[in-house]
């Protein structure tokens, strides 16, 4: 289930303002041993001890390969990339500069298979979140909403 929370555009130079736009309500961030824990709990054979390290070990390598320049894909999660955060163009080739012209590197994540969101349309279910929920901004109502 996910919850939501309206929010009301207050950018005047925007073409939507004064209009209200729904925003997810996180409740949680699960952090790699609490994703251990809860696939350990999935009838597996391995250990909440073992799914970490090959999570801590699988997040490392990701990095590593990141930075030699690959793209790593987890089928049914996503595509892993590094982009580049430019500074500014320059008229000619060589008047570009690295520390002028790049302000760094972003990591990227393009969704693939089960989580791409024509597959997520089918299977989320959203709720407007109460006013006593944690992380609400604005009291609503409790009212059952699955149109797009």
């Amino acid at each position: 289930m996910i919850l939501y929370v309206l929010k009301q555009n207050k950018n005047a130079e925007s073409s939507a303002y004064g209009k209200y736009f729904a925003f997810p309500v996180i409740e949680e961030t699960i952090n790699l041993d609490g994703l251990a824990e809860h696939m350990a709990n999935h009838n597996t054979p391995y250990s909440k001890g073992a799914i970490k390290g090959m999570l801590t070990d699988m997040v490392s390598c990701i990095k590593e390969l990141l930075l030699e320049g690959k793209n790593v894909k987890i089928a049914d999660l996503a595509i892993f990339s590094l982009g580049i955060k430019n500074a500014g163009g320059t008229m000619k080739a060589d008047e570009f500069t690295v520390s002028k012209n790049i302000k760094g590197v972003k990591l990227r994540a393009r969704a693939t298979g089960e989580l791409v969101t024509k597959n997520l349309k089918l299977e989320a279910s959203l709720k407007k979140a109460s006013a006593t929920t944690k992380g609400a901004t604005q009291a609503t109502t409790n009212t059952t909403d699955t149109t797009d």
